[in-house]
């Protein structure tokens, strides 16, 4: 008999309440430097990603993807093995000579692991900082997550006693400023106007994106520093100054009172949004 596929979180826990938020969802980029800092999965992205030339349906497919591990229940298992069918061929050698592959355990289990320090670190500017009783539930919950991607308990750090050495070895010996790296955080490169939404909007944005860029840019660079942990960010070689630190203090005192006084429909995510109104209710 095979192995039952491994269930997503569970509906009353800390995931359905803060992955699908769009606030939340600021911090991607963040933890999406952290991952491609890494030399064997920048060199992957670099070789095989199209986020140059479709970031917009890149960044679509990959918030689609994130949202069914957490908020998929039995498309979960279907989308983490789909996700690891798509890697299956991702191979070659990295910036420092190594072969890699980006389902060996060490680089797969990296990408999986941002997502934890990342949403723990954001939350500081831009909701109520965890608890460590819910910063346990929360890696607990992050496991899950990478139970549905296909990693095995042995190739993940199993508590956060085991979680910090690890990730403190990651940016000590692994992460540097990679190309990918600068890509995310370029703030004078082109990126063609978004392509996905009504018709007339794209129509607008085309004309005005030649004015609208560099300030979205900068914005992009801004909070993918800013909510990147602050020791990544030394790790990777970033620049971040006081200035910036209560620039972003300030912002996310705005998203603090904006977010919850919103409703749920502006709030969440679409996904995530028809999941928690048909979930069941609390026993």
């Amino acid at each position: 008999m095979p192995d039952p596929e491994p269930p997503p979180p569970p509906p009353d826990g800390i995931l359905w309440d803060i992955a699908g938020e769009y606030r939340t969802l600021l911090a991607l980029p963040a933890a999406m430097a952290m991952q491609v800092a890494h030399p064997a999965v920048g060199a992957g992205v670099d070789a095989h990603s199209v986020f140059r030339t479709d970031p917009w349906g890149r960044g679509e497919r990959s918030l689609r993807s994130l949202q069914l591990w957490v908020y998929g229940g039995e498309a979960a298992a279907a989308e983490g093995r789909r996700l690891r069918a798509l890697h299956r061929d991702i191979r070659g050698t990295d910036t420092r000579g190594r072969d890699y592959h980006a389902l060996t355990p060490a680089n797969y289990a990296w990408v999986h692991a941002t997502g934890f320090p990342v949403y723990r670190h954001s939350r500081v500017y831009l909701g109520q900082p965890f608890t460590p009783a819910q910063e346990r539930q929360l890696y607990a919950e992050w496991l899950q997550v990478g139970r549905v991607l296909g990693l095995h308990d042995r190739d993940m750090p199993q508590s956060l006693e085991e979680f910090w050495p690890y990730y403190r070895r990651v940016l000590a010996e692994e992460l540097e400023e990679t190309e990918v790296v600068r890509d995310l955080v370029a703030v004078d490169r082109w990126v063609p106007p978004p392509d996905r939404g009504p018709r007339a909007v794209r129509l607008v944005l085309r004309v005005l994106w030649p004015v609208l860029l560099p300030g979205l840019a900068r914005f992009r660079r801004f909070l993918t520093v800013g909510l990147m942990p602050a020791d990544a960010r030394v790790a990777i070689g970033l620049a971040w100054t006081p200035a910036q630190e209560r620039r972003l203090r300030r912002f996310g005192r705005v998203v603090r009172w904006v977010s919850p006084r919103l409703p749920s429909r502006l709030r969440y995510a679409p996904l995530a949004h028809r999941a928690r109104r048909s979930r069941p209710p609390a026993r």
